[in-house]
């Protein structure tokens, strides 16, 4: 008998990604304001605060992340707003993380097929990845040579280059992130599904800010 499959709050998602050395941006769960703030002097402005739980997995259409904190009074008003708006059941803490700001997104991830097993996707990511559909899949295990492939396969490549005076993506970063999302999806039968999205460049660095995870 098939079990249903089980989405992982972006907390406990980061617990499955972080040992595989997948590039994920810094983050603190908080379960208080007092520890929130904390967290907020040890991260610096400016801060993104994050509902989190197992039942929150579309956090932005339901007001759930709040961008661009700049002192500790929006902080406060951010925290209590999430707060607020969730049902104490289903959440289980705030997260608190720096506001990277970038104007390019993509999107990694991987996806089991009952033939195929883990394959690793690449594609354009936050909300152009489904405007789009600008996404290339390929097997695990992934080498560079296939993770770099990959890189060049999508229709929008150009956009990993230097771009108005922004640096160009570090393509072997983004290539170890697509390696690693497959190693973890064969090392880890019970994983079905892996969304990053959207990764962002800090500087060339890539960095998911946001991660799913879910298991079978």
């Amino acid at each position: 008998m098939n079990s249903t499959p089980k989405a992982l709050s972006e907390h406990k998602s980061r617990q499955v990604l972080e040992p595989f050395g997948i590039p994920l941006v810094q983050s603190v769960l908080t379960s208080s304001l007092t520890e929130a703030k904390k967290a907020a002097r040890e991260i610096g402005y400016p801060l993104v605060l994050k509902a989190t739980g197992d039942k929150l997995l579309h956090k932005t259409e339901m007001s759930l992340v709040k961008l661009g904190l700049v002192d500790e009074a929006g902080v406060e008003e951010a925290f209590l707003q999430i707060i607020d708006s969730v049902a104490d059941e289903n959440l289980e803490g705030v997260l608190v993380q720096p506001y990277i700001k970038s104007s390019r997104e993509f999107i990694a991830g991987m996806k089991r097929d009952e033939h195929f097993g883990p394959c690793v996707l690449f594609g354009l990511g936050g909300i152009f990845s489904e405007a789009m559909e600008d996404v290339v899949f390929r097997v695990a295990p992934l080498e560079e040579r296939d993770a770099l492939e990959m890189l060049d396969e999508i229709k929008a490549s150009s956009i990993l280059c230097e771009l108005r005076g922004e640096p160009g993506a570090d393509r072997q970063a983004l290539a170890r992130l697509l390696m690693a999302v497959g190693t973890l999806g064969l090392e880890n039968d019970q994983v079905q599904e892996i969304d990053l999205n959207p990764i962002v460049l800090d500087g060339s660095q890539p960095l998911a800010v946001d991660a799913l995870v879910i298991m079978k």
